[in-house]
């Protein structure tokens, strides 16, 4: 099958499609147990960067997991092809010229390895939402926690299946220590330079 696919090369391309938008495009993978704070964060992120002109485009664990990868469990290797799609739909993103943000639990390190592989390296920026398994149980916004605590859910992130931390992030957020908008202007900071864009200091 492989050998009979050949890829379309089309007129406009990839720098062409960031030149009109006005700003260079890659991934913001937020990793980070569940209520952790991935996606507040994200989302307060991608409001920023869309009050700077910013095109963007958040993808989500539990929204992802309503259409493109419905089919898709919990187990490690459903875990791992989850990863891999996202990472693939990201790529699409960037090519696309949009600032893509994904929020996913994403516990393997060998899978946010292969993130970068598929995106290139230059277009992966891994920010490491730490915040204790207490402070999660403790916020438990979903009741899942306590779902699994009770066994009513199987391969559960920091119960009954590992999260393998990242061990140079390129951003960390503590969360325990740190506000929301503080950890977005932090993000903003980073990727200044990342973007091309001039963001006004505020």
């Amino acid at each position: 099958m492989g050998k009979n696919i050949v890829p379309h090369d089309y007129q406009i391309s990839s720098k062409e499609r960031k030149k009109l938008k006005g700003h260079n495009a890659f991934l913001l993978w937020f990793t980070g147990l569940s209520g952790s704070g991935k996606s507040t964060i994200a989302n307060v992120v991608e409001q920023k960067l869309y009050n700077l002109g910013i095109h963007t485009y958040t993808l989500d664990g539990d929204n992802i997991r309503t259409g493109i990868n419905k089919d898709l469990s919990f187990s490690p290797i459903d875990r791992t092809e989850n990863i891999r799609r996202i990472a693939e739909v990201a790529s699409l993103m960037i090519d696309a010229g949009v600032v893509t943000l994904a929020a996913f639990v994403s516990p393997y390190k060998k899978d946010r390895e292969n993130i970068k592989t598929i995106v290139k390296d230059v277009n992966f920026v891994e920010i490491y939402i730490n915040t204790s398994i207490e402070e999660c149980e403790r916020r438990d916004v979903k009741g899942l926690y306590k779902k699994a605590r009770l066994g009513e859910i199987e391969n559960m992130t920091g119960i009954s299946a590992p999260y393998e931390a990242p061990v140079h992030p390129d951003i960390e957020i503590k969360t325990e220590e740190t506000t929301v908008d503080e950890a977005a202007e932090k993000i903003l900071k980073f990727i200044q330079k990342k973007l091309k864009y001039k963001i006004n200091e505020t």
